[in-house]
């Protein structure tokens, strides 16, 4: 199993933005990308995405996973 960082629950009610910039500093290999809670998403894995989930006001709402 690696050993690289695959999820952050400590980011769960920051804003989106700065959420990212943490996700991105344990891991700058993936792609992160801030969406609205509840927007269609594709089901495919991709071991290089984080979908950041935000509500209307922009703090991350789920925990970001890679996938």
């Amino acid at each position: 199993m690696s050993s690289e960082k695959s999820s952050w629950p400590e980011v769960v009610g920051l804003p989106g933005e700065q959420a990212k910039q943490i996700i991105l500093r344990d891991r700058p290999d993936v792609r992160v990308f801030i969406l609205l809670v509840g927007s269609q998403v594709t089901t495919e894995f991709d071991d290089k995405r984080v979908r950041v989930f935000v509500n209307r006001a922009g703090i991350v709402a789920e925990v970001p996973n890679i996938g």
